[in-house]
């Protein structure tokens, strides 16, 4: 497994950054194997040219890539339609729409036709409501999602499938004080999505028991909708 990384970003978010070599060591602890291979690699998803390279080293390290996961994203540096610039725009957009189609083609570039091809992006349930301050990153998200079932009939007839996964708001430690009183109730399983639920999805799709599943944006989000 390549874990990608891009610390720089998280230091500047309330969350901050994680320690990467723990990151590590937690998947293997998860996987029950603590000589699993897992590396990572630092890029900004910002520069047209990580994607490239990321695939890259990770098929230098592996031999081949089965399944991609582009769950990176870009926070913050966003605003109302009245307040963003171009340099907002272009952005997020670079990062949460334009890296993730990259990567895609990355991957099926060097994809070998072995059976059990997987591309999964990630969006945030802008097709449920508004997301007020956030035009940019919001309008970046919604292009993926739409553009999913465009690039799943590309890769299809290659044996890939390409879906989207909506989590909803998902707790990793940003949700707090009154943003989390107010957010619970419009839940309607009356709690916070927590990591493992979207990762259960994810994992789902990527077994063969999901081989027939594609260009679907699918919503683990525990009933979620804005109000």
């Amino acid at each position: 497994m390549m874990l990608h990384h891009f610390r720089p970003h998280d230091e500047s978010q309330p969350w901050g950054g994680d320690d990467v070599e723990a990151v590590a060591e937690g998947v293997r602890s998860v996987l029950g194997d603590p000589n699993a291979r897992v590396a990572h690699i630092g890029a900004d998803m910002a520069d047209p040219q990580a994607p490239e390279r990321v695939v890259e080293a990770t098929v230098a390290e592996f031999g081949h890539l089965d399944v991609l996961v582009a769950n990176h994203a870009r926070s913050g540096g966003d605003g109302t339609l009245a307040e963003i610039t171009a340099a907002m725009l272009d952005g997020h957009w670079a990062v949460d729409a334009r890296s993730p189609l990259l990567l895609a083609q990355a991957f099926a570039a060097r994809h070998d036709g072995r059976p059990g091809g997987r591309v999964l992006f990630m969006t945030s349930g802008q097709m449920h409501g508004p997301m007020a301050g956030e035009v940019a990153y919001a309008s970046a998200k919604g292009a993926l999602a739409q553009i999913t079932p465009t690039i799943a009939a590309e890769l299809g007839p290659r044996g890939i499938t390409v879906n989207t996964v909506n989590p909803g708001p998902v707790q990793t430690g940003y949700i707090e004080g009154e943003l989390l009183e107010r957010v619970v109730p419009m839940f309607a399983l009356g709690r916070l999505g927590e990591p493992d639920d979207p990762a259960r999805l994810l994992s789902w799709l990527a077994t063969d028991e999901a081989a027939w599943i594609t260009g679907q944006v699918i919503s683990s989000e525990g009933g979620f909708r804005f109000t």
